[in-house]
């Protein structure tokens, strides 16, 4: 079956009518679940994840009913899960399952992350949104793609459904887009109900004014025409402040008080997979992020550069498999130029072999291996040797799968979750097991 599956190229009309036709009997299936709620799409490159998270969360704080899911977890009201189905937006079959089951305990919201992939191959037709937010727009899936126009025209379909989708009765049908993406004037330039704008240009609806960013925490305000949010969150970094403007629009459209979304978003102490530090009794600094494209990188090593203190910055990170393997070099040549140390490892390899792999990245690496440079194909190995190798001053950044809990290899899956590799080399550490 797998070979079968490789012998149809990702865009063949055999693959895509397979693809439609079972979207759409989930949909019959299971009713149409989605009709009866508020459909909130979260979409493109970076930041979904966490603005999907914050916007359910919020909503939840907010003492609504709410169903999400996204890349790292789903939840339906006060229940969650981790994700361990390795997709950003599930098969049909599963995402109508769970929001017939949403829908069956009364959710009013559904959030969920939209993949380009999803779009492309019918996962979420027919389920009627009503928003749909625009985060960023970097490289990335050009291995089903083939261009960054045709990504885009990909996307960009989802904002020109948004108005032909059926319309409900209680909701405007609402565009919000980050006025700092590429290709952003094609989005604004569709028809919508409402459209908001967000970013810290003059131009834009909302922006962010007076921020200051301490050890723990991060303030701001937000002035809009007919009233100012104050905004204190342990969401710490500066990319975590547009995806909190995102989610803000989206509560605002929503019509939440001001006061209620302050009272939220503070009341929200983490989200998975952005740069977290993992807390130590060896006062080691070391953070882990699900940071995957060039951009998301070169965000999150510039932002631990700021860290006063800070010596050099030691990464970790990974090679990734069969999907857009352009990006590759791109993506390592960001490392290379914001780090002081690399080394180079595996992460899903799915059907490629990780010295392949290793073999695509090494043009974006302009350093020779042993100067600052290591291959150390083995995870735990390599995470370990980031550890013992580092010097007080040194931060040790672990990149790429953070809070997944499974790692698939070119012969099986096994059960792997980065914060518990590192407190296990920590315990070693600790009971002078390894030096």
């Amino acid at each position: 079956m797998k070979n079968l599956k490789k012998l149809i190229s990702l865009d063949n009309p055999i693959r895509m009518i397979y693809h439609k036709i079972k979207a759409i009997i989930a949909a019959y299936y299971y009713g149409f679940p989605a009709s009866d709620m508020i459909v909130i799409w979260i979409t493109w490159t970076n930041g979904k994840t966490t603005t999907t998270n914050i916007v359910a969360r919020a909503l939840r704080e907010a003492w609504e009913r709410v169903f999400m899911f996204s890349t790292i977890n789903y939840m339906i009201n006060w229940v969650e899960y981790v994700n361990n189905f390795k997709m950003t937006t599930p098969s049909p079959f599963l995402l109508q399952k769970l929001l017939k089951e949403a829908k069956d305990a009364w959710c009013k919201y559904a959030v969920i992350e939209t993949s380009s992939h999803s779009l492309f191959y019918s996962r979420v037709w027919w389920i009627d949104y009503d928003i749909a937010v625009l985060t960023n727009v970097t490289q990335d899936h050009l291995d089903l793609h083939g261009t960054m126009e045709n990504y885009v025209k990909t996307k960009l379909e989802l904002f020109r459904n948004l108005i032909r989708f059926k319309r409900k009765q209680w909701i405007k049908k609402t565009a919000i887009i980050n006025y700092d993406s590429a290709y952003k004037d094609l989005f604004l330039n569709e028809t919508y109900d409402s459209l908001y704008t967000y970013w810290s240009d003059l131009k834009v609806d909302l922006r962010a004014e007076n921020i200051e960013n301490k050890f723990d925490w991060t303030s701001f305000s937000i002035r809009i025409a007919w009233n100012e949010i104050s905004i204190n969150t342990r969401l710490r970094w500066d990319f975590n402040i547009y995806n909190i403007m995102a989610a803000i629009w989206v509560l605002l459209s929503l019509a939440i008080q001001p006061k209620v979304i302050e009272k939220a978003i503070s009341n929200i102490t983490f989200i998975a997979w952005r740069l977290e530090e993992v807390e130590n009794i060896e006062g080691i600094k070391i953070f882990v992020d699900y940071a995957h494209t060039a951009d998301a990188l070169e965000n999150v090593l510039q932002t631990i550069r700021k860290i006063e203190w800070i010596n050099k910055i030691i990464t970790v990170f990974w090679a990734t498999w069969d999907r857009d393997k352009t990006k590759r070099p791109i993506m390592w040549k960001v490392v290379s130029d914001l780090s002081d140390v690399v080394i180079l490892t595996q992460d899903d390899d799915y059907s490629e072999k990780t010295e392949d792999i290793i073999d695509d990245v090494r043009p974006g690496i302009d350093r020779k291996e042993w100067e600052d440079f290591w291959i150390i194909t083995d995870r735990e190995n390599a995470i370990k040797t980031a550890i013992i190798m580092r010097k007080p001053g040194d931060v040790v950044l672990v990149a790429g799968k953070w809070d997944e809990h499974l790692m698939i290899t070119n012969q099986w899956p096994i059960i792997w979750h980065d914060k518990d590799i590192i407190w296990k080399i920590l315990n070693e550490i600790d009971e002078n097991k390894i030096v």
